[in-house]
C-alpha cells in the first residue's frame, strides 16, 4: 500500500522481534521508513552492519524526532524509555505488554502520554481475536480465560525452573494458575499475551490464566475463551517459536511490523 506520509519508525532493541520488523519493512512494496535504533553501546555495531543508525541514549532517540518508537527489548525497556518518549510527544508501541501489569508504571505511561499528547499503542502480538475481544468488552464481558501451552524449553530462564524439572517432564504440567496480573509479573518473558488478553477484555485482575509446560507441544499454543452478551468464542493459535527466542512466538514480530506499517498505509485493516 502507498504511504500516507513520511513518518519515521524508531526501534528500541535489536533482537529477534526488531529484526523481524526490519525484514518486514524491507519487503518490496512496503511503505514506511526505519529511523534510529536504541541499543546498548555493545550492540551498536550490529545495528550499523544492518544499515541502520544506532543511538545509545534516550535523548538521542528523541532528538531524531521519529513519528513512533517501537519497544522490542523487554519489560524493563518500557520503564526506561517509555515515559520520556511519550512526554516528548512521540507515540510508543509496546510489545512487552506485561509491563503494564505494574500499576505504577501504567500510571506513569498514562501521565506521560497525556502530558505529551501522545499515544501508547499495544499490538496484538502472538495472539489473534483481540479486536473481537475488545468489542465484546463494550457489550459486557461475563468471563475471559487464557491458557498458554509451550514446550519445556520455552520456560527455561523463568520461575518455572523452580516449579518443575523441565528437562524430565513426561506429561503436561500446570506451572501457574491465577490472574493475568500475577502471570505477567511472575513470568515477564512468557506472559505478555496474558496481559494483552486481559487489557482487551476483563482486566488484569479478572482474567484467569493458566500456564502449561507440555513436552508434546509442537509450538507455543495460545487459547482464549470468552463470553459476553454479544456472543461467545474459543480461539486456539499454535505459533512457531521465534528462531532466536523459544519463549516468544514468531508471530509477535510480524504483528508489531503490521501495526507499524499501518501507520503509513492508506487502507488500514
Amino acid at each position: 500500500m502507498d504511504s500516507v506520509g513520511g513518518e519515521t519508525v524508531a526501534l528500541v532493541g535489536f533482537g529477534g522481534i526488531a529484526r523481524t520488523v526490519v525484514e518486514a519493512f524491507g519487503q518490496e512494496g512496503r511503505s514506511g521508513r526505519l529511523g534510529p535504533v536504541l541499543v546498548r553501546p555493545a550492540r551498536a555495531a550490529d545495528v550499523a552492519e544492518a544499515g541502520l543508525a544506532p543511538v545509545t541514549t534516550v535523548e538521542d532517540l528523541i532528538a531524531a524526532r521519529p513519528g513512533i518508537v517501537a519497544e522490542c527489548a523487554g519489560q524493563a525497556a518500557v520503564a526506561e524509555v517509555g515515559p520520556a518518549v511519550l512526554e516528548a510527544g512521540i507515540d510508543l508501541a509496546v510489545i512487552s505488554i506485561g509491563a503494564l501489569a505494574d500499576p505504577r508504571l501504567a500510571d506513569r505511561l498514562t501521565g506521560a502520554a497525556v502530558a505529551g499528547g501522545a499515544q501508547v499503542i499495544l499490538p496484538a502480538g502472538a495472539i489473534g481475536a483481540v479486536d473481537a475481544l475488545a468489542a465484546m468488552r463494550l457489550a459486557g464481558l461475563a468471563r475471559v480465560t487464557y491458557r498458554s501451552r509451550k514446550p519445556p524449553a520455552a520456560w527455561k530462564g523463568s520461575p518455572a525452573e523452580d516449579l518443575a524439572n523441565l528437562e524430565a517432564l513426561a506429561e503436561a504440567t500446570v506451572l501457574f494458575r491465577g490472574t493475568a496480573r500475577e502471570a505477567a509479573t511472575r513470568f515477564p518473558k512468557n506472559a505478555n499475551v496474558a496481559a494483552t488478553v486481559a487489557l482487551a477484555g476483563t482486566g488484569l485482575d479478572a482474567t484467569q490464566v493458566e500456564l502449561v509446560a507440555d513436552p508434546a507441544a509442537a509450538g507455543n499454543t495460545h487459547e482464549i475463551e470468552a463470553e459476553s452478551a454479544a456472543g461467545r468464542f474459543r480461539l486456539e493459535i499454535q505459533g512457531r517459536p521465534s528462531p532466536t527466542n523459544p519463549a516468544t512466538s514468531a508471530l509477535t514480530g510480524w504483528s508489531l511490523a503490521r501495526a507499524l506499517l499501518n501507520r503509513s498505509a492508506r487502507i488500514v485493516l
